[in-house]
């Protein structure tokens, strides 16, 4: 068959057309289709959309890459996103150095709020003594023994007298108390219940004040005032000192630590937890260290710091009480070494909750040392509040702080005036 020219021009133009035109589909839609991709990655609108393009908005906390500087300021991960898969995301804007400071600094904020000596309120006292004044305590007996119609004779020195003895408030010192109600009655001075109540209220502020000496915080007359603490085991000495040096601090007053139980090694360990609680310095040794030794370092750290108060820790329990005096009279040797007069003073401590049991223990203390003054720990956990009574007449030694409680404001300065209005007064004398 003859197949003529112009037939296989015409056919071979077609098929150059159709490659041509399959060709520039092919790129067209090639490039459309990277255009989207590239659109999509960038934010930018797709090739070939002819909507206008919506403003971009901030990514979303979920997505990944550069972020505005706005939007990382403010920004915290949450502990549940994984950091190291973000490695563009910012943790915090602080220096790691600083978040520890803010720790500290709150856990030394509740010290911020304690103030030194500080004599406390009647109704503070109160609450603090609510075991001695209910019906099973001291007052709530003594108060039982005047009712309205009940006639006020000499029997009722009996009486009070069975409620003190009772109340731990000591044999000798109840004769005391009792003398001069006892020559009222018999007069026929006391004629009522509220005379009986003033009289005995006069007597137990009088048997507070030993020589003229009533309660009163820490002097500090010279820097540094050195101050021991003496006692046996378990009555408070330790949590005293923090305590204490709570508040000293919140006074502004510099102090160091020195843990001188170097016997009991969870003494040294808690004394060195409240002086990072504090900020204070705490001096300390090994275990089974001379405590001597640690309180001669302590004193010349104070000076060397210039600080106000040196508070000294010490042992309460050897194997014999010869040998715990005659360690205690070697650490108030090695203070008057460091520093000439020192110890300016010796507190002994005393849980009330032992009542007449601690008297013994601490009348051993008493005659190997020179004790200025009596702090009663735990004051909220008995009955017998008339403890405080025997205890400073037996020893002839003034009460200077009670404690109350857990907390650094729960130790307190004492005020035989307020004592005595919280343990005998009426509430509605208040």
């Amino acid at each position: 068959m003859i197949v003529s020219r112009a037939s296989v021009q015409t056919e071979t133009i077609l098929l150059v057309a159709i490659v041509v035109v399959a060709l520039i589909y092919f790129l067209f839609f090639r490039n459309r289709a990277s255009g989207e991709q590239a659109g999509s990655e960038r934010g930018t609108p797709r090739i070939g959309d002819r909507r206008p393009a919506a403003p971009q908005r901030p990514p979303e906390p979920s997505q990944r890459g550069a972020r505005p500087a706005a939007a990382e300021a403010d920004e915290v991960v949450p502990e549940s996103i994984d950091v190291e898969e973000q490695p563009a995301r910012r943790v915090s804007l602080a220096p790691p150095a600083a978040q520890p400071a803010r720790a500290d600094a709150a856990k030394r904020a509740p010290a911020a709020d304690a103030a030194v000596s500080r004599a406390p309120d009647v109704q503070t006292l109160r609450r603090g003594l609510g075991r001695s004044r209910d019906s099973g305590g001291v007052f709530g007996r003594l108060k039982a023994l005047f009712g309205q119609n009940q006639q006020i004779d000499p029997t009722l020195a009996q009486q009070i007298e069975e409620v003190l003895l009772t109340s731990d408030v000591g044999t000798a010192t109840t004769q005391t108390l009792l003398s001069r109600i006892r020559d009222g009655l018999d007069r026929g001075e006391l004629t009522n219940a509220d005379a009986v109540w003033r009289a005995l209220r006069q007597e137990a502020v009088r048997t507070l004040n030993i020589d003229g000496r009533a309660g009163g915080g820490i002097a500090v007359r010279q820097k540094p005032t050195v101050v021991l603490f003496v006692g046996v085991n378990g009555a408070g000495k330790t949590t005293t000192i923090g305590k204490l040096a709570t508040q000293l601090r919140a006074s502004g007053k510099k102090c160091v630590l020195a843990a001188g139980d170097t016997f009991r090694a969870a003494a040294v360990q808690q004394l060195v937890i409240w002086g990072k609680r504090v900020g204070c310095e705490v001096v300390h040794g090994k275990d089974g260290a001379d405590p001597g030794s640690v309180l001669f370092e302590a004193i010349k750290k104070a000076e060397a710091l210039e600080a106000d108060v040196v508070l000294a820790d010490t042992a309460g329990r050897l194997h014999t009480k010869a040998n715990l005096m005659n360690e205690m009279q070697k650490i108030a040797r090695s203070a008057s070494k460091a520093l000439p007069g020192a110890p300016h003073e010796t507190f002994l401590v005393i849980d009330a909750t032992n009542g007449q049991n601690a008297l013994a223990q601490a009348r051993e203390f008493k005659e190997a040392l020179e004790i200025s003054g009596i702090v009663l720990t735990k004051l909220d956990g008995t009955a017998k509040g008339g403890v405080v009574l025997g205890i400073s007449d037996s020893l002839k030694v003034p009460v200077r702080f009670v404690g109350m409680g857990e907390g650094p404001d729960d130790l307190h300065e004492f005020s035989p005036e307020r004592f005595v209005d919280a343990l005998l007064g009426d509430e509605r004398a208040a």
